[in-house]
């Protein structure tokens, strides 16, 4: 699926690869940014029509899980194609220093686009992304999930199903409340309810310049 224009995850190449980056801040100042409740109804709509109608490819990403490119960065991988994932720094962190240590866990369905997608089916997964992540970051760099904040974002920046690990002191572009739903968050609500995010009224933050803004504007009038 397509990326709506919260700014997609930047694709940078080498000789043979793509690489994985968040927007900078700098990158998301075009035009300001307003806030929405998306209902059910909104994204039945407004929202997922609007990804369909985008012919952007997402192919960069099955590039990644497929190791065609970016191999030799996979930090941890759970193979299994229903409830596996691979985990990979975003390239903004260096990974020189821990304060903000930054790495994204893609799973391996492809049939889950967005946190409006999931439900109580998708727990294992969830459950590994959270326990195995948080596992393969003290392996690895020595850091404890008490340190890390372990997230989703909605609107995400690109529709494949993707959770967000950075260092709990570290303000990541896109945390703020407004975006940002913690795993272990959703983990609990779809513990209690199957289907609480295909229900549940969710905030949008939306650039004026956004396509997707003119929608909303004309869908709910103020």
């Amino acid at each position: 699926m397509a990326a709506l224009s919260v700014q997609p995850l930047k694709r940078k190449r080498n000789e043979n690869a793509d690489k994985i980056e968040t927007p900078s801040t700098e990158e998301q100042e075009a035009g300001e940014l307003q806030l929405f409740r998306e209902t059910e109804e909104d994204y039945r709509t407004i929202t997922l029509p609007y990804l369909q109608s985008q012919s952007l490819s997402i192919q960069w990403v099955y590039n990644i899980l497929e190791k065609k490119s970016e191999a030799d960065r996979i930090i941890f991988e759970n193979p299994d194609p229903s409830h596996g994932f691979i985990l990979i720094p975003d390239l903004k962190w260096n990974q020189q220093q821990l304060d903000d240590l930054y790495l994204i866990a893609i799973c391996h369905r492809r049939d889950v686009r967005s946190l409006r997608d999931l439900t109580s089916e998708h727990l294992p997964l969830l459950k590994n992304i959270l326990l195995e992540g948080q596992e393969a970051i003290l392996q690895r760099y020595q850091l404890k999930g008490s340190c890390l904040r372990v997230y989703l974002h909605y609107l995400p920046s690109y529709f494949h199903l993707h959770v967000h690990f950075t260092a709990l002191g570290f303000e990541a572009p896109g945390s703020g409340v407004e975006r940002a739903h913690l795993l272990a968050d959703v983990i609990e609500n779809l513990e209690c309810d199957s289907k609480y995010y295909q229900h549940r009224s969710l905030p949008i933050a939306l650039r004026t310049d956004d396509p997707l803004f003119q929608l909303f504007q004309g869908g709910k009038k103020g």
